[in-house]
């Protein structure tokens, strides 16, 4: 079974597509996360002072340089003016969206992977009824080609955990609650925190769950191309050898 890598381009308003259109040299990679986004702006060219201004209203600047290799900024923006429609119909079309997004001369750049090829050619005519796309690459590839880190981007996998779920969790785990043998029991957990032992079972198992959950899509796409199942007992072949 193989996985498919899709890479398009698509044109529409956007928050970065006046300024990326303004400065051809200029690349913006965006990552989401649970409550704002991270922008890397990057270019060859030194930086005019009409260039700082805008990109000083683009968010808080967390990191700024200037050298022979050109202009590199990290800013930090709320996610007030994101659209986050086009990344529920990657979803909506079973496509597993691969950070980051990035803009350059008017166009926003994305990768996705999905299970099935149909999953891709849905997605795009999907997009072609209401923005300019262009499909750059789709390709069939291997589970062993994507790189694990980048399937599972972290604030996907705790997406919906509360504070205390999350602070439940990595208790549980720095102090050796999931080692085997244990080396803690949840009796024990629970009296190093302010609340009682049923109320601390209940934030880690939601934790639990929900890690679980969000994990499920990856899971599936780490093992899409593994032909054998390594925990399916051939009971008839058992049954011969008994036989025997």
């Amino acid at each position: 079974m193989s996985l498919y890598e899709a890479s398009f381009r698509v044109k529409h308003e956007c928050p970065y597509r006046e300024i990326s259109e303004r400065y051809p040299d200029l690349t913006i990679r965006e990552w989401y996360l649970s409550d704002c986004q991270v922008l890397e702006i990057t270019s060859s060219e030194t930086p005019t002072d009409d260039l700082r201004a805008e990109i000083d209203e683009l968010g808080t600047v967390l990191h700024e340089s200037v050298d022979d290799t050109g202009l590199h900024v990290v800013t930090q923006a709320c996610l007030c003016s994101l659209e986050g429609p086009i990344i529920d119909r990657f979803e909506e079309h079973n496509c597993l969206y691969q950070p980051p997004t990035i803009h350059r001369q008017g166009w926003e750049h994305y990768t996705v992977i999905a299970f099935d090829e149909a999953d891709v050619r849905a997605l795009i005519r999907d997009l072609e009824s209401d923005r300019d796309i262009d499909v750059l690459s789709k390709t069939a590839i291997s589970e062993q080609e994507i790189p694990h880190s980048m399937l599972a981007p972290v604030d996907q996998l705790f997406d919906d955990l509360t504070d205390r779920q999350l602070a439940a969790l990595r208790l549980a785990l720095e102090s050796g609650y999931y080692e085997q043998p244990r080396k803690t029991s949840l009796r024990e957990l629970a009296d190093r925190t302010s609340v009682a032992r049923s109320t601390y079972e209940e934030h880690l198992r939601k934790a639990e769950n929900k890690l679980l959950t969000n994990a499920g899509e990856f899971l599936r796409l780490v093992t899409a191309t593994s032909s054998a199942d390594p925990l399916h007992v051939d009971r008839s072949a058992t049954a011969e050898r008994r036989a025997d």
